[in-house]
């Protein structure tokens, strides 16, 4: 299957879902579900934008007149369904509201829509109750297609060949944000179409686990954990962590990285089909704890990965999901210990019916980069 007919299966699946939940409509503005849907990456603006999808009719998409032709230029427009487009001086909602005149019941709204979207609709459908669209688009969502699969080996092999030349750009007297900042412009080179983070965390500053940069001065003998992520072309995102040291570190912390590596590698071989998630989680987490590491591992193990950085799966204490083939998520444990140091190792991980597949490839390894 390729073209406009991902995209059409992808409607046909929520449409099933719509008359199995009982549900009126669907209404999606911009964002990574919209994208993902009808492969319109729509850009969210002040006009509404919105796909409505009813349980047994044709779904339409309105958009602002401005944008008419790259809505039809997308895999929408080729399916032969509506694009209705509006003026400055029209009322969109007023489109909504006559061609789902009789409209009752609940409906459906994307997770991410904004405020004004939703009070709006609320006041143009006041007998209408609303509930969230998530948990069916997640549900279609959460399995990845061999194409989406393709993909995201494809980020995640740019984003290893960025790790690889990080060793080139740490050094003592270098600040975070100048190792940032040349991290960053690797991310587009290695073909990414944007980055999306950068943390270069050194020293005490590797306690939190989303530093980012600052101008701290990396230090000899210093742990560097750094934690990347872009989109490629295809809307597909990498991330990645490793952590690295200018000179050689403590042993103290040489001997919990050992520690870490262990965990990490427990939780990433606990991946099957049929797995639950605590259980992956806590694979590791126990490593972590019988060497009293256990208190500083302070987020769960992992998230799924795809159109969006962090998306369901996640993998994490109490979290009774079960792991199946073709989910894809990250096995990331870390210890984060304030004042000290902190440490993380992040791989991409596909269930496969074999078993995971890790879609990093750069060592696990503490990276000591020569202090001369």
């Amino acid at each position: 299957m390729s073209g406009p007919l991902h995209f059409v299966d992808r409607i046909k699946r929520v449409e099933e879902h719509l008359r199995e939940s009982g549900l009126g409509a669907m209404f999606i503005t911009p964002g990574s579900d919209l994208s993902y849907l009808i492969g319109y990456h729509a850009v969210p603006l002040e006009r509404l934008t919105m796909l409505v999808v009813t349980p047994n009719n044709d779904p339409f998409l309105i958009v602002p007149r401005l944008e008419r032709s790259a809505a039809l230029a997308s895999p929408f427009g080729s399916t032969g369904w509506d694009v209705i487009s509006w003026g400055e001086s029209d009322d969109p909602y007023a489109i909504i509201t006559n061609r789902l005149s009789g409209l009752s019941g609940t409906v459906a709204l994307d997770g991410h829509m904004w405020a004004d979207r939703v009070l709006t609709i609320q006041m143009r459908f006041p007998s209408i109750t609303f509930v969230s669209a998530a948990p069916i688009i997640n549900a279609i969502r959460i399995i990845k297609s061999p194409d989406e699969l393709d993909h995201l080996r494809a980020a995640a092999a740019a984003i290893d060949r960025v790790h690889a030349q990080v060793p080139l750009l740490l050094g003592a007297g270098r600040t975070e944000r100048e190792v940032g900042r040349d991290i960053a412009d690797l991310i587009l080179a290695e073909g990414h179409s944007s980055v999306d983070f950068v943390i270069v965390a050194a020293g005490p500053n590797g306690a939190s686990p989303h530093h980012e940069v600052s101008d701290k001065v990396i230090e000899v003998g210093e742990p560097v954990v750094i934690d990347i992520g872009g989109t490629m072309p295809s809307g597909y995102c990498s991330d990645c962590t490793r952590t690295y040291s200018v000179g050689e570190p403590s042993r103290e912390f040489m001997d919990r990285y050992e520690v870490l590596q262990r965990a990490q590698v427990l939780s990433t071989q606990a991946v099957h089909h049929g797995a639950q998630s605590h259980d992956i989680d806590a694979a590791g987490r126990i490593e972590l704890t019988e060497h009293g590491l256990g208190q500083f591992f302070i987020h769960r193990t992992g998230h799924g990965i795809g159109l969006d950085t962090h998306e369901e799966p996640y993998i994490g204490p109490d979290n009774p999901t079960v792991i199946s083939s073709g989910m894809v998520f990250s096995i990331e444990p870390g210890f984060y210990i304030e004042g000290q140091h902190g440490a993380r190792i992040e791989d991409i991980v596909i269930c496969t019916p074999n078993g995971p597949e890790t879609l990093n490839k750069q060592t696990r390894d503490l990276v000591i980069i020569p202090s001369s």
